[in-house]
């Protein structure tokens, strides 16, 4: 019973390390290509030499690779559609000019939100 624990665990652990990895912006797409490239590379945890087996861990990582994407595209649109905006896209751009005669000018590129 300790066994079944332990390697729900993994599973556990091993699936938000690879959730946490796709969430984060700059290593999304290395993620990405990383999964796509261990899916048709024929070094697998079980070659696909093997008919089901080998098939059955490339399913797993199809599977785990479409439902953590479509879980940040679902929360992507959902985040566009009520008009919040992350940080990054938030920054603005400011500038002071100070002129031969000492008067400051300040110019700053914003955004409408709304």
């Amino acid at each position: 019973m300790k066994k079944k624990q332990n390697n729900n665990s993994i599973a556990n652990t091993l699936h938000q390390l690879y959730s946490k990895a796709l969430k984060h912006t700059k290593y999304r797409w290395v993620v990405i290509l990383g999964t796509l490239l261990y899916l048709v590379s024929p070094l697998d945890i079980s070659p696909d030499v093997f008919p089901v087996l080998g098939w059955i861990d490339d399913g797993v990582i199809v599977s785990l690779l479409v439902t953590e994407v479509s879980k940040i595209m679902s929360d992507e649109f959902k985040r566009k559609r009520s008009g919040t905006q992350t940080a990054q896209s938030m920054k603005t751009e400011v500038e002071t000019v100070v002129e031969p005669d000492g008067i400051k000018t300040i110019s700053v590129d914003a955004v409408t939100i709304g």
